[in-house]
């Protein structure tokens, strides 16, 4: 990136974690939706999630009913043998992943399920949806280990003073 702000994100993004916080509980909540899609389509022009793939690597995301049905019909199992062997339930009750990292991950971080992959993976990391202003801890969270999160927040805290 010309201006260098991918430079040691990781270590800015933790030296700015009370500034987000802050930003994200006073900000204008419409003024930033109407914002959000640009800042997310600069930001993945920016960020290759090939050479990066955090979110595969550390985390898991939620597998909705849709979610199970669908990979465990292109995988060619039953549900209940999908869920026994990939899945667990979180404290909030939500089927996720019982290995890290996920098991459809590549060596070279490609998903072999991308076309099928949960509404959760296709969301992440929700940088031009009103889930970013509002769901605010996940926002910090993901803003500690994604690059594109952090790009877009700090974009919007340079856009919106």
């Amino acid at each position: 990136m010309a201006d260098g702000l991918l430079i040691n994100w990781e270590k800015q993004s933790l030296a700015h974690a009370k500034a987000y916080k802050a930003f994200l509980q006073r900000v204008n909540k419409n003024q930033a939706l109407k914002l959000l899609p640009r800042l997310h389509e600069e930001a993945f022009e920016q960020v290759d999630c090939l050479t990066c793939a955090n979110c595969c690597k550390n985390y898991s995301p939620r597998f909705k009913t849709p979610d199970i049905k669908r990979i465990s019909k292109v995988l060619g199992l039953r549900e209940g043998v999908f869920i026994d062997t990939y899945l667990d339930i979180d404290t909030d009750g939500d089927y996720v992943l019982k290995t890290k990292p996920c098991p459809f991950l590549g060596a070279d971080n490609l998903c072999s399920i991308y076309e099928d992959r949960p509404s959760d993976c296709r969301r992440f990391p929700y940088t031009d949806e009103d889930v970013f202003v509002k769901r605010q801890a996940l926002t910090l969270k993901n803003t500690s280990f994604c690059p594109a999160a952090y790009v877009v927040m700090e974009r919007l805290m340079q856009e919106i003073k």
